[in-house]
């Protein structure tokens, strides 16, 4: 008996953590989608290109400031038509240098990890923001959850899961209210034979 209630506990405290973790990933991933707080944005990086600085699979957050320089690291769009929702569309890289050209400012840019820059510049209109922060590895559940395996267990099951256990604590106290009644009635058909 015992071991079951153990199990019971660890089992629920399993639950728990799947059900936090899942909350937090996708409030994460909404505010990051609607840019907010102001403007923040949150991207996973996909490849090792800035490497060992910003691990494969980071969660990197970016803010758009006024001023860019040699150093920053940036998020960028791949082109000025690419889509912000698109994460093969976006590139975290480092600038590399900054050009001026013809009344307007050009950054290249390259990866820690890549020995030559990149061959596309960047230009004012496809940054997104400086990277500000990057967070290692928590980045490989929100690409897992994007995946249709990702999604079928990181949200069709754990929801099946919590709306089963809300059903079965549903049953449970329509049974509590049946038995309160029945032991009501059973009460007032003694004292009434009495």
């Amino acid at each position: 008996m015992k071991s079951k209630v153990d199990m019971t506990k660890i089992l629920r405290f399993i639950y728990w953590v799947v059900l936090t973790l899942l909350i937090f990933v996708g409030v994460i991933t909404v505010l990051s989608v609607l840019g907010w707080p102001k403007d923040y944005r949150i991207f996973v990086v996909q490849s090792g290109s800035m490497e060992p600085l910003v691990k494969t699979h980071s969660l990197v957050v970016s803010h758009p400031i006024d001023d860019y320089k040699k150093g920053d690291i940036i998020t960028f769009k791949t082109s000025s038509e690419s889509s912000i929702k698109d994460p093969k569309s976006t590139i975290t890289h480092r600038i590399f240098e900054v050009k001026n050209s013809k009344n307007s400012i050009v950054y290249i840019t390259k990866g820690d990890a890549n020995k030559f820059p990149d061959s596309m510049p960047v230009y004012p209109n496809m940054i997104l923001g400086k990277v500000i922060a990057s967070i290692p590895y928590l980045g490989y559940p929100i690409g897992f959850a994007k995946t249709t395996i990702g999604f079928v267990l990181l949200v069709v099951i754990p929801a099946t899961i919590i709306v089963y256990s809300e059903v079965l604590n549903i049953k449970k106290e329509i049974s509590k209210m049946l038995a309160g009644r029945k032991a009501k009635e059973e009460v007032k058909s003694e004292g009434v034979s009495t």
